[in-house]
């Protein structure tokens, strides 16, 4: 039951990210911060791209993903379609590691010691859902701030 709820979900959300990048009258704002913004659109979504890639693809998809964390914030202007084509590569990278798990994967322990305790794979794929939809809501608010 939580496979297909995750997938569904991670979908949906993925596609709000791409709406939202997509939504950005002026494609420079993308990459906007201002007095107490410490992050731009852009970056969250590097951010977010990255996050899944290692986390879903590397780790549990079996991919050749090197993150750079330290890019996903420092890099700036990539044009909206390359960000929109990474978000495509990503929710097919999602798809694919979630259409390999079985329910019994989700029982056991994540392959990486992420934070300071052990916790299933169920737990951290759940984890990562809340992190993406927390870092969507504020690229919306990004948006309706800056791109006016």
């Amino acid at each position: 039951m939580l496979l297909p709820t995750l997938k569904t979900l991670f979908r949906r959300e993925l596609g709000k990210l791409k709406k939202e990048i997509e939504s950005y009258k002026d494609e420079d704002k993308l990459w906007l911060v201002e007095k107490g913004i410490s992050n731009s659109a852009g970056n969250l979504c590097l951010h977010l791209i990255g996050n899944l890639n290692t986390y879903l693809g590397k780790e549990l998809g079996g991919t050749d993903y090197i993150r750079n964390r330290e890019l996903e914030f420092s890099q700036k202007n990539i044009p909206r379609s390359e960000l929109l084509m990474m978000l495509d590569a990503t929710l097919l990278v999602v798809e694919n590691t979630l259409d390999q798990l079985t329910p019994e994967q989700l029982d056991k322990d994540y392959p990486a010691r992420v934070f300071d305790y052990n916790m299933t794979t169920g737990f951290f794929l759940v984890h990562l859902l809340a992190h993406l939809t927390y870092h969507l809501g504020q690229i919306n608010y990004h948006r309706r701030l800056m791109d006016i």
